[in-house]
């Protein structure tokens, strides 16, 4: 049985991985093969703590495990006491646009804030409260007010004071109107006006689309928006740290879409964003903060489309050229993950069969060596080797113990030999076909 895992960790792996999707939690105990990548994040990470800011990206062919990668970094870094969050590339989330795909990207970074005790997301409120707790007690400590008082409305203004006095410490820009609208937060909190605490975190995620609106329910003048999102992303690392936390790492998964930006000139301005994100964390213009970025080997080699297309990052991101697939360069920004090899993917599928087990309270039928019949069988198939990723042996592997739960009279056999293999790859070579607009 796998160790320690939780009866929710159980059901999000088996139904996530049923759906094609990775899990938001508990994608510990299904690890496998990754040790070296771990220990090079663990590494990392203790830089992080330590003052420094970074930024990787995770290379690999459709199929490879960058998502699962994605999710396996925060787990890591939620238990080295880091603020993560993960958020897609999309046609409408993108690093640079002028026309709200930027700050819709924010939307979803904010949205999906994780830490140790959530770490399924969603929370910021949680974080905000925490810090609005320390000023609080700070307060009552400095002015000798009893605790017990300190959250009387005749303290609010003294409360204010020092919220805005800490959020000046903390951040460069915005920072008038981010101090405003967390005293907005407290405010609530401390009258039960639950209408202003939304209303200030919409402003805190960005929500809001014109000025009129924040200015009207917040007295704000100014919103989060396209240009000043990535500011905003700072003054919150640096609000993070000032509460007790390591840091704050983001993950930037299915960078194919920025490939994808019919245009070239803003596919320009969004690899220019990720050549100021990369020089602020390195140049140390910035602390405590790590990105990653998940991308195919065509995101990143490409020389029309991809980021070796701009130059600048070109020069940043080649490969150390003493590397190879035995002797590996973790140290470097650009990490390769190169695919499971069988005996990873049998161990992978054993553990998955436990998991299953557990999940449903069953005993399948389904020894080691019908996993191994079943990887002989998908392995062999037409195109196997071309198109097979661990996604699709994961779920069809699981589609059948579902099957065999339910009816487990059939013959697993003829269940394996029936599985057809598809292409689930984007047609990458289309795309750069086309030509651009």
């Amino acid at each position: 049985m796998i160790e320690n895992i939780k009866p929710k960790e159980a059901t999000a792996i088996i139904n996530s991985l049923i759906g094609g999707v990775v899990p938001k939690i508990g994608v510990q105990h299904i690890t496998v093969g990754r040790s070296e990548e771990v220990n090079a994040v663990v590494t990392a990470l203790e830089d992080v703590k330590n003052g420094h800011s970074i930024v990787k990206f995770w290379i690999g062919d459709f199929g490879s495990g960058k998502s699962f990668m994605m999710h396996l970094l925060n787990t890591v870094a939620l238990k080295q006491k880091f603020v993560v969050t993960n958020a897609d590339f999309t046609p409408d989330n993108r690093l640079y646009s002028n026309d709200g795909k930027a700050v819709a990207l924010y939307s979803a970074i904010m949205d999906n804030i994780a830490i140790q005790t959530k770490p399924e997301g969603g929370a910021l409120p949680t974080l905000l409260e925490k810090w609005i707790e320390q000023v609080v007690i700070k307060t009552a400590q400095d002015n000798n007010i009893p605790l017990g008082n300190i959250r009387d409305e005749q303290y609010l203004g003294l409360i204010q004071n020092n919220i805005m006095k800490t959020i000046n410490e903390v951040t460069e820009v915005g920072g008038f109107d981010f101090g405003t609208v967390v005293m907005k937060y407290y405010e609530g909190y401390i009258k039960g006006d639950e209408q202003l605490r939304r209303n200030a975190l919409k402003w805190l995620k960005g929500e809001y689309s014109t000025k009129t609106e924040a200015k009207q329910d917040l007295g704000v003048r100014e919103i989060i928006n396209d240009l000043n999102y990535y500011d905003m992303l700072k003054n919150f690392c640096k609000l993070f740290v000032s509460m007790g936390y390591s840091g704050f790492m983001i993950n930037l998964d299915e960078a194919i879409n920025l490939y994808k930006i019919s245009t070239s000139v803003m596919r320009e301005k969004n690899y220019e964003k990720i050549l100021t994100i990369y020089n602020d964390c390195f140049q140390g213009k910035i602390s405590n903060l790590f990105f990653n970025f998940a991308g195919t080997k065509e995101v990143l080699e490409n020389e029309r489309r991809g980021l070796f297309s701009y130059h600048a990052l070109k020069s940043r991101l080649q490969t150390n050229k003493f590397e190879t697939a035995e002797i590996r360069d973790f140290a470097q920004p650009v990490i390769r993950l190169f695919p499971l090899n069988h005996n990873e993917i049998f161990v992978l599928l054993k553990k998955l069969k436990a998991i299953f087990d557990y999940n449903y309270k069953v005993e399948t039928n389904v020894s080691d060596g019908d996993i191994q019949v079943f990887m002989e069988e998908m392995f062999n198939k037409p195109g196997a080797s071309e198109f097979l990723t661990p996604r699709e042996v994961i779920r069809d592997f699981l589609n059948i113990l579902n099957i065999l739960r339910q009816n487990p009279e059939l013959d697993k056999a003829k269940l394996f030999h029936d599985i057809e293999i598809t292409d689930e790859r984007p047609d990458l070579v289309l795309i750069d076909s086309i030509e651009e607009l």
